[in-house]
């Protein structure tokens, strides 16, 4: 029972019951679960040890992830998807750009395939507000950061309308003020779907933990070369491994199918799109000989005229 009218849970007593579990000061008990209370252990029993506190972030993800794992049915749907296309677009695409200072990563592409998975999937775009669901207009992607302190999640704002390019540079950005503990508490807030890449790293699959109040998240591993057969033999190409978690009241397991299928369907059709610096500079187009006779022609008839 809770702490508000008629024993109503109230965000308070969630927040107070998650913090009381992490610290073994109470069982959680509540909603039907029968979960012991944390071992308190005497360490000096077996060797040595040093007892490091937790940084700030760390213990406030760590209440909400607990609480997120608890409170959250969660299904994982594993899938690999072809971006050898994508990988090749992406180099040439930042040999574009190079002389522009701006490098764009696999990530920029992911959150544009999410956006538009996310338009042909709306219930994904969504939030559970009691007995409502809250479908979502609006494309607010976060994306997983690590810091020396802890992950933090920045979140890239209205990702429908932002080039590839300008997804890239935003987040190199919000990467690097995070990094630096700069990040503001607006640009980690109103998220409606979350990508947590550990491409950089190494692994193969994991299950990623929702970021409540969104209703799914996707991990992304690092990529691999494997051989695959194209009906005629076996061919290398560059393999993406890809983990959605979704929430089970939410999405079901034939629509969390779809829609991972559709998102590395959109990946890889990236890859055939042709490269160009998006977001770029352009020169100005240099005038043609035809436009230069028109325009001696009409400086020649305004002089005429004046005459």
């Amino acid at each position: 029972m809770g702490s508000g009218p008629k024993g109503r849970i109230l965000k308070e007593d969630v927040q107070a019951f998650v913090k009381g579990v992490l610290s073994g000061a109470r069982p959680a008990a509540a909603g039907g679960l029968d979960i012991l209370a944390w071992p308190k252990v005497d360490f000096s029993k077996f060797g040595s040890f040093e007892s490091r506190p937790l940084s700030r972030i760390k213990k406030i993800a760590g209440a909400n992830l607990a609480r997120n794992w608890v409170m959250i049915p969660h299904v994982t749907q594993f899938d690999e998807v072809d971006i050898t296309a994508l990988e090749q677009h992406r180099v040439r695409l930042n040999q574009e750009l190079e002389k522009h200072g701006v490098k764009v990563t696999v990530l920029a592409f992911l959150i544009k395939a999410a956006v538009e998975a996310l338009k042909q999937f709306p219930e994904v775009n969504s939030s559970i507000d009691g007995e409502n669901l809250i479908i979502k207009h609006y494309f607010h992607i976060g994306f997983a950061a690590d810091t020396p302190n802890g992950l933090v999640v920045p979140v890239i704002r209205d990702a429908d309308q932002k080039s590839v390019v300008e997804i890239a540079t935003e987040a190199a950005a919000l990467a690097k003020k995070a990094r630096e503990g700069k990040l503001a508490p607006g640009e980690m807030q109103g998220g409606s779907f979350s990508i947590s890449s550990l491409g950089g790293i190494g692994g193969t699959l994991f299950t990623p933990i929702i970021n409540a109040p969104e209703v799914a998240i996707l991990g992304v591993s690092r990529a691999e070369t494997k051989p695959k057969w194209d009906a005629s033999a076996f061919v290398p190409r560059l393999m993406l491994p890809l983990s959605l978690s979704y929430d089970h009241r939410v999405i079901d397991g034939a629509a969390g199918a779809r829609f991972i299928t559709f998102l590395g369907q959109t990946l890889s059709a990236m890859g055939e799109a042709k490269p160009r610096a998006e977001s770029a500079p352009k020169a100005p187009a240099p005038k043609t000989k035809r436009a230069g006779v028109r325009t001696a022609k009409k400086k020649a008839a305004k002089k005429k005229a004046r005459r």
